[in-house]
């Protein structure tokens, strides 16, 4: 699953729109966000690893890496 994926998924289950992901993370960032640029990274899938984990935080969500079973 790629970010764009993920992302959209934690949005849709938890019924946030970009507008106001973009400013859950302003607020916890200060970084600055806007619906167009949240809209942008999710359609080019180009989020950082720290920007999806900072998304999954915000939400409640954990980003787990495991190893493949051969």
């Amino acid at each position: 699953m790629n970010s764009k994926e993920q992302v959209k998924i934690m949005m849709m289950r938890e019924r946030l729109t970009a507008k106001a992901l973009a400013q859950l993370l302003v607020e916890k960032t200060g970084k600055h966000y806007t619906q167009q640029s949240l809209l942008h990274k999710i359609s080019l899938s180009s989020f950082r690893y720290d920007e999806v984990k900072t998304i999954a935080d915000l939400l409640g969500y954990e980003i787990e890496i495991n190893k493949k079973s051969n």
